[in-house]
């Protein structure tokens, strides 16, 4: 009888020490365990009130590789190279002749003055067109071959060339002129004008024409 009371005391003591060891388990596991940190959700902070909205923060731009600085601008409309001035027109000129021969000289001149009238700067290079009117048909005239230079008109001035041909000093009639056509340097459109030199040209049997010009700024007012 002894035996069974003493059996039974010692599982109880085990019972017991096995009881608490599940506990203290628990308790170590429940210890050990992390602590979720608290979400907040859109507008409400984890404690319940309003989310706090920090302002933004702006990342400073950030240059290419082996670029330091802040990034170039665009460089304003407008401030490329300026655009090339246009070709004077027909249409942007008056243009007139006058009898310009010096006493003398073995040829008689006329000088073409072209006028820029257009309001805006333009240029003229070359040599103009030039056919005198004659009973037998156009005479055109020659080129002198002098050299060629570009020349800037603003608004109101000229630029003015020479024509240069043989006086008729045969006694004969000989050739008539009735007109004068100008057509500027890289134009179509040519300008008729009264024929301000002598009446008349030389008959002759020569190939070539006797009348020659000059290029653009090859002649001054006065020549």
């Amino acid at each position: 009888m002894r035996v069974r009371n003493f059996a039974f005391a010692a599982l109880a003591v085990t019972a017991a020490l096995s009881l608490t060891a599940c506990q203290n388990d628990e308790t170590d596991s429940a210890q050990g365990a992390p602590t979720a940190a608290p979400t907040a959700s859109t507008g409400t902070a984890a404690t319940g009130g309003p989310a706090s909205h920090a302002p933004a923060s702006h990342a400073p731009a950030t240059s290419k590789p082996g670029q330091t600085g802040t990034p170039p601008t665009a460089a304003p409309a407008g401030s490329g190279p300026a655009e090339k001035t246009a070709k004077c027109r027909t249409a942007d000129l008056t243009i007139t002749a006058a009898d310009r021969t010096i006493t003398g000289d073995p040829d008689n001149t006329v000088v073409v003055e072209l006028k820029n009238h257009s309001g805006k700067e333009c240029t003229l290079s070359g040599y103009a067109g030039v056919d005198l009117k004659t009973p037998s048909g156009p005479l055109s005239a020659q080129r002198s071959g002098e050299p060629v230079v570009t020349t800037a008109l603003a608004p109101g001035k000229s630029t003015y060339f020479g024509i240069s041909y043989p006086p008729n000093n045969t006694g004969g009639s000989g050739l008539r002129i009735t007109g004068l056509v100008v057509t500027p340097p890289d134009e179509t459109q040519p300008v008729t004008l009264p024929w301000p030199g002598a009446g008349s040209l030389p008959a002759t049997d020569t190939n070539g024409s006797p009348v020659k010009i000059g290029p653009m700024g090859s002649a001054g007012q006065g020549q």
